[in-house]
């Protein structure tokens, strides 16, 4: 049981990162919390929705994401989207993330650097 709840603490650490990214992806086109949440969940990175709304604020108050209030609905929701600013830190993000898969993968296969 212990390693249980071992494992599930380091996922959730290696999967904090990958939310602010996939997220990013995610809103390059327009969406609302909750349509994100879904979609990344369905994508495989399930994010509490306690965690979720606080890191698109925190990615807004960044410059990152952009936002605007649809009120044509029944219901007003607020819409985001990955800003020039949020493109130009993802794609050294995306960087990044592919340059430690591949060092990852070396370490894996033993070869060496």
């Amino acid at each position: 049981m212990a390693s249980d709840e071992i494992l599930r603490i380091h996922l959730q650490e290696l999967r904090r990162g990958t939310v602010v990214v996939a997220s990013l992806v995610a809103l390059r086109h327009p969406d609302y919390g909750y349509a994100l949440l879904q979609r990344l969940t369905e994508h495989g990175f399930p994010v509490d929705a306690n965690t979720l709304y606080p890191l698109l604020r925190r990615l807004e108050e960044q410059g990152l994401l952009t936002s605007e209030w649809n009120t044509e609905e029944s219901r007003p929701r607020k819409f985001y989207r990955t800003s020039a600013e949020g493109e130009s830190t993802l794609t050294r993000l995306l960087e990044d993330l592919a340059a430690v898969q591949t060092s990852m993968t070396a370490l894996i296969q033993g070869v060496e650097r």
